[in-house]
C-alpha cells in the first residue's frame, strides 16, 4: 500500500471513530445576536463545528412541540428561522413576524406567543402544527421583554423592561386583563409548576421578585437577593430549583422555589445571560454575553470547567439533551 493511500485509510478510520463517538449526541446551539448567526457546538469535542447565518439580531429560541424544529426569532429581520435540532440543517424561514424578540408555545400547544421588544406589543398566533396565523396583536407598555405561560394555557405573563411593569393577558380571549408596577428593568419570568408563584429577574436591581399569582391580581410577597443584574431563568429539572443569571454580578444563583431562598452560587464570567442545563443536571451552559464565549459550569464543583469561542454578543442557548424545563 502506498503511503498516500495509507494516510487516506487512517483518515477514514479516524472519521468513523469520531462519528461513532458522536452518534446520538445532539449539538448545543448559541445565538450570536450582534453577528446574525448561530454557533453549533459539538458537546464531545467542545468545538464550534458550524456557523449558520440568521436574520438580524437573533435573541431567543424555542423548540416546536413535536421537537423537530428549533425556532430562532430574528427581531430586526421580522422572521423566524426553523433549524433541525439534531442535524443543525436549516429547514425554512417564516417572514412577516413583526419584531419577534422572545417566544414561547403554550403548554396545550395551541398558541404561539412573541413579544415585540422595539415595537411595544405582544403577538398571539394560532398554531396548527405547521403554520402560524395571527390571532391578536396587543399593545403593551414600553419594551416588552420576556414571557411565561401558566400550565393551564390560560394566562400570558409579560414583563415591560423600560416601563417597569408586569402585564397579564388572558390567552383564550387574547385580552389584556391586568398590569402593575415591578422593580427596575424586569426581564425574564419563571412560574412554579403549581402556578402559585411567579419569579421576575430585575436586571436593574439586585434580585428576584416573587409574586403570588393565585388571586385576582399578582401580589408581591418577597424579594430574593441574588446579585446585581438578575436576568434569565432556567429550571434545574427537579421541580424544586431554578437558576438565575446575574449579568452584572457575573454569577448564577440557584433558588429553592419552595423556600424562595438562594441555596447555591456559581461563578459565571463576562455577563452571563441565557442558559441551558445538561440532561443529568451536572452542567450549566451559559452565554457569556460580553466575551463571545459559551461557558460551561460544573454544578458539583461549582466552577467553570470550559469555555468555547462563539460569535459576537452570544445570547440564547439550547440543546435537545437538556434537563426538564422545571
Amino acid at each position: 500500500m502506498c503511503f498516500s493511500r495509507f494516510l487516506a485509510v487512517v483518515a477514514l478510520f479516524s472519521a468513523l471513530l469520531t462519528f461513532a463517538a458522536h452518534a446520538g449526541v445532539n449539538p448545543v446551539f448559541v445565538l450570536n445576536s450582534l453577528e446574525a448567526s448561530i454557533s453549533v457546538i459539538d458537546p464531545v469535542s467542545w468545538k464550534e463545528i458550524k456557523r449558520i447565518p440568521t436574520g438580524k439580531e437573533p435573541h431567543h429560541m424555542y423548540l416546536t412541540p413535536d421537537e423537530k424544529s428549533l425556532i430562532i426569532a430574528n427581531a430586526l429581520s421580522d422572521s423566524l428561522l426553523f433549524v433541525d435540532p439534531k442535524t443543525a440543517e436549516v429547514q425554512r424561514t417564516v417572514t412577516g413576524i413583526l419584531d419577534p424578540y422572545q417566544l414561547r408555545f403554550s403548554p396545550d400547544m395551541k398558541w404561539f406567543v412573541t413579544v415585540a421588544n422595539r415595537l411595544n406589543h405582544v403577538d398571539i398566533y394560532h398554531w396548527d402544527g405547521v403554520n402560524l396565523t395571527l390571532a391578536k396583536r396587543i399593545a403593551t407598555g414600553k419594551t416588552p421583554s420576556h414571557l411565561w405561560i401558566d400550565s393551564k394555557s390560560s394566562t400570558v405573563f409579560a414583563t415591560m423592561q423600560d416601563s417597569d411593569e408586569l402585564v397579564l393577558i388572558d390567552l383564550p380571549t387574547q385580552t389584556l386583563k391586568w398590569r402593575g408596577k415591578t422593580g427596575a428593568m424586569p426581564a425574564d419570568v419563571f412560574g412554579t409548576p403549581d402556578d402559585k408563584f411567579l419569579l421576575i429577574g430585575l436586571t436593574g436591581g439586585e434580585g428576584v421578585e416573587v409574586y403570588d399569582v393565585t388571586g385576582a391580581a399578582p401580589k408581591l410577597v418577597k424579594l430574593i437577593p441574588t446579585g446585581q443584574g438578575a436576568h434569565a431563568f432556567r429550571g434545574a429539572g427537579d421541580k424544586h430549583h431554578v437558576f438565575v443569571s446575574n449579568r452584572v454580578a457575573n454569577t448564577i444563583s440557584k433558588i429553592d422555589y419552595q423556600t424562595m431562598t438562594v441555596v447555591e452560587k456559581y461563578p459565571a464570567p463576562s455577563g452571563p445571560d441565557c442558559m441551558d442545563v445538561s440532561a443529568d443536571g451536572h452542567f450549566i451552559y451559559v452565554a457569556s454575553r460580553w466575551a463571545k464565549k459559551l461557558t460551561v459550569i460544573d454544578t458539583q464543583l461549582r466552577q467553570v470547567v470550559r469555555q468555547v469561542n462563539v460569535g459576537k454578543s452570544p445570547h440564547g442557548v439550547w440543546t435537545l439533551d437538556h434537563a426538564a424545563r422545571q
